[in-house]
């Protein structure tokens, strides 16, 4: 299967805790894509893949990591006139607990 034929920049997350929100800045419309390993792998090789996202026509992009894993995120021009810049901001999950009053 051939690779993607169309410009990305890749963003590896590393492991996230579930909640955990992230903020997309997008300087044009481009694809947002969130994706574990596996389907990161798969994007690379061509395959059929898995991701949460879409086009992204507003920025910021604000997304919510579903579960623990080790996630990668995809802005990629693919559909678009060009790759837009990116840059992304986690913002660590809430944690639960109330604070006294």
């Amino acid at each position: 299967m051939p690779k993607p034929t169309f410009r990305f920049t890749h963003y590896d997350l590393k492991e996230q805790r579930p909640g955990t929100i992230l903020e997309i800045s997008l300087s044009a419309v481009n694809n947002v894509r969130l994706m574990n390993a596996t389907n990161f792998q798969r994007f690379r090789e061509g395959l059929d893949f898995k991701y949460l996202g879409g086009v992204a026509k507003k920025s910021p992009v604000k997304m919510v990591v579903p579960e623990f894993a080790h996630w990668h995120l995809v802005v990629d021009m693919e559909g678009h006139h060009g790759l837009a810049e990116s840059a992304v901001k986690m913002v660590a999950p809430p944690t639960g607990q109330k604070r006294a009053s």
